[in-house]
């Protein structure tokens, strides 16, 4: 952990002063893959807000979106809670090589950081602490029109990952990345800028 908030910090100075550091604008229109719009607007549609489409994402992971689909690298996990909140995962993992895994989620009408409940054993019965779901912020990324956070502590399926929150239309956003083999802190953080740098918003409304 402390080598990974260390590595975050070096990128996260880099952030800080200007430009430096920070993804520069593509020449290139961003799009939302053609065959990953009808997927984003399901989900936009059932989430009543718009939604993030990431035009680019980590190999070996296809950022595809097909609701009646097989779950894996090349298409998405799509999970709605009950407090209308959405997650979209996508997840490659190989015995002896590594995982890579990122996580869209959304939290409509809301912007306040969600809190999670975590269970730990005490001396005579478990207790339960409820803790920020996204915690020890490291600095903040400018991209187009999104202005994000970085967390370094995450809970649930964000755990051991690094993540980036930000608002949008009283809306909150996060978009994560698994810090596992075979990437690094460094690998795991430049991807996430690049990811922000090519997401695409979809209405199912417009």
């Amino acid at each position: 952990m402390l080598a990974m908030l260390a590595a975050v910090a070096l990128g996260a100075t880099a952030c800080g002063g200007g430009d430096a550091g920070q993804p520069k604008a593509s020449a290139a229109v961003t799009r939302c893959p053609a065959a990953s719009v009808a997927g984003w607007k399901q989900v936009s549609r059932r989430a009543g807000i718009p939604v993030y489409c990431p035009a680019w994402l980590p190999s070996p992971l296809r950022p595809a979106i097909d609701m009646n689909g097989t779950p894996g690298a090349e298409n998405a996990t799509v999970a709605f809670s009950r407090d209308g909140s959405y997650l979209v995962s996508w997840i490659w993992a190989e015995a002896q090589t590594g995982e890579v895994h990122v996580i869209l989620r959304g939290y409509p009408g809301r912007t306040a950081i969600p809190t999670c409940v975590l269970t730990g054993s005490g001396s005579s019965a478990s207790t339960r602490h409820h803790v920020p779901c996204f915690a020890d912020p490291h600095g903040t990324i400018t991209v187009g029109g999104i202005h994000a956070t970085l967390y370094t502590v995450n809970q649930g399926a964000d755990q051991w990952h690094l993540l980036y929150a930000w608002r949008n239309g009283g809306s909150l956003y996060t978009i994560s990345q698994h810090v596992a083999a075979p990437l690094g802190v460094r690998q795991v953080h430049a991807d996430l800028r690049r990811m922000l740098q090519n997401l695409v918003t979809v209405d199912a409304a417009s």
